[in-house]
């Protein structure tokens, strides 16, 4: 059985390194099952000095394998083992664009780039087209700053977000627009207002892109689409049945909310109980919804039951069971994955 060994992407969040082999485990058992060949046993080594994650498989690693794997958010480079030697293999991630898009925005509150690509990862492999690169449509609807829409842009998607706060939208639209500037990547920028039925629901920022020049040249572009709106009225901003993945990272606390009906709702509970079932309206049959959260605001077994009461079905038992990790003493992070059915 050939034995392979990862080594694991170094984080700058000290408590994310600590926890990312154990991440990296369940999520390359969610890859697995999309693998030609079953995995062996997941396990860690240290070797030399240094840790790494390790796995087997009852049969070497296809090219279309490798592709797959090369996309594991924290893999850093990928070994065969054997004879007492680490032969490097070479991995070939899906990424239309520098890392830099992801790692150059620094704020308070700011979801780990590593996590939300595995968030971004675990959902996408749950979907009815689990292909790396493909130009999927990707809603994040309680989009923040914009991590989402990045990686969805790192893998050649087309990507909606919704977010209620104003100095979000303001911060993104202000860093993507710099950054296809300084990058020198074609697209055109519009912003406006959102209305329907003569109601102002918010601001609008709308981006159309080239991942090359020669294909914006040719009209084979992207879109990113950012509603400065409640994410409740997610269904009257996007058309039913309309996006591939939903994958959000929730409020953890009361900082973030809704502010339709009965003002802000500051249970991160109440909201998702809201707001799942108007999310699984805009996803596709068969598209499949990520959600990470903080257990510590809502049990696992709750925000299970509303996804199940939204007609979702969700991904229990084994790797989807073991990510959840501690991001500070207030925040027990985790993540639920659900598929719409076909």
């Amino acid at each position: 059985m050939p034995e392979y060994a990862i080594l694991v992407y170094p984080s700058a969040n000290r408590v994310y390194t600590d926890s990312s082999p154990a991440l990296l485990r369940a999520e390359l058992a969610v890859f697995g099952a999309a693998l030609s060949s079953p995995l062996g046993e997941i396990g860690e080594d240290r070797i030399g000095g240094v840790s790494y994650v390790t796995f087997g498989s009852e049969a070497p690693l296809t090219a279309t394998d490798l592709a797959l794997l090369s996309n594991l958010s924290s893999l850093y480079a990928l070994f065969e083992r054997g004879d007492g030697a680490l032969k490097p293999v070479t991995i070939e991630p899906a990424a239309a664009f520098d890392s830099d898009l992801l790692t150059i925005q620094k704020y308070p509150g700011k979801t780990n780039e590593l996590f939300t690509k595995l968030l971004f990862n675990v959902t996408l492999l749950a979907g009815a087209k689990p292909v790396f690169g493909e130009p999927l449509y990707v809603l994040d609807p309680l989009c923040g700053r914009g991590t989402t829409l990045n990686q969805a842009m790192m893998y050649g998607c087309h990507a909606y977000g919704l977010d209620v706060d104003g100095k979000d939208f303001d911060a993104y639209e202000m860093f993507i627009k710099t950054w296809l500037r300084t990058k020198r990547v074609k697209h055109t920028a519009e912003s406006g207002q959102v209305r329907r039925n003569k109601v102002r629901l918010g601001r609008r920022l709308d981006l159309e892109f080239g991942l090359t020049k020669e294909q914006y040249k040719a009209g084979d572009t992207r879109k990113i689409t950012y509603f400065n709106a409640d994410t409740l009225t997610t269904d009257e901003l996007l058309r039913a049945k309309s996006v591939d993945l939903i994958i959000t990272d929730a409020p953890y606390g009361v900082q973030h909310g809704s502010h339709r009906d009965a003002g802000l709702a500051r249970s991160p509970h109440d909201l998702l109980a809201a707001a799942v079932p108007v999310w699984s309206r805009v996803l596709r049959p068969g598209g499949a919804l990520g959600i990470s959260w903080n257990t510590n605001v809502c049990p696992r077994a709750d925000l299970v039951d509303i996804l199940k009461r939204a007609g979702l079905e969700v991904r229990e038992g084994g790797a989807y069971e073991e990510f959840s990790h501690r991001v500070d003493q207030a925040i027990v992070r985790d993540l639920v994955v659900a598929s719409k059915p076909s």
